[in-house]
């Protein structure tokens, strides 16, 4: 069984779409500290006027103690603006009415915790994808350790043979600790394609709703262009 976790992030990138695509389960892996400045509660569209960052506001004192699980949106009304901010950048994009009621009823829930809103962020990209593998979260177990032994940890205790790391994980992944585990290890490396965008020249990096917005059903085959599709 193949397996692939992330930090749950707020209208992730298209790199993050492939890793899940080649696993067989995903673990969203709230369970490490809050980071400030990171893609835990922001993310890049692309406007008229260039990317802008779109972040969710958060109450982040005493971060350094705090699981992204423990996390809680500061409900302020930042999530009218980012649906405002959304129609008026791809309200002319191909396949903006195609999606832009469901997007509109996430951002129309108010959430209190910032995982259950990237979760179903998340869910809804995923099925717009059609990548169909089943998602747990690492707060809902007892994963232990710090680093590559925790990753490991929750490697043995979900049953996986095969673990996708990140490109990152080359820097803290304990290969012979793996290899001793009889789990075999992979590293990403993602080749950002080029699509159809609105405003000007090609911006890479945005948010996958970017990619959605216009180029609809082709998205996947996007995502996976010129990148490896399977384990």
């Amino acid at each position: 069984m193949i397996l692939t976790a992330h930090q749950p992030v707020y209208l992730p990138w298209l790199g993050l779409f492939h890793k899940i695509g080649l696993a067989d389960i995903f673990c969203i892996f709230d369970i490490v500290q809050y980071q400030k400045k990171d893609f835990n509660n922001r993310n890049k569209i692309k406007t008229h006027n260039g990317p802008i960052w779109l972040t969710v506001p958060v109450e982040s004192k005493n971060h350094f103690k705090t699981k992204i699980c423990d996390i809680r949106i500061i409900n302020n009304g930042w999530n009218k603006k980012h649906f405002k901010s959304i129609e008026l950048a791809y309200k002319k994009a191909l396949f903006f009415e195609k999606y832009i009621d469901d997007v509109k009823t996430i951002f129309n829930t108010e959430y209190k915790f910032l995982t259950d809103l990237n979760t179903d962020i998340l869910k809804f990209f995923l099925k717009c994808l059609k990548i169909d593998i089943p998602i747990v979260k690492a707060s809902d177990y007892d994963f232990k350790g710090k680093k590559s032994d925790l990753v490991l940890d929750m490697c043995v205790k979900l049953g996986a043979s095969k673990y996708i790391f990140g490109e990152q994980g080359k820097n803290y992944a304990d290969a012979h600790t793996f290899n001793n585990s009889g789990i075999e290890i992979f590293f990403q490396e993602y080749n950002h394609p080029q699509y159809k965008q609105l405003h000007g020249e090609f911006q890479p990096f945005m948010s996958v709703i970017d990619l959605l917005f216009n180029e609809g059903e082709k998205s996947k085959e996007i995502i996976f262009y010129n990148n490896c599709a399977s384990i």
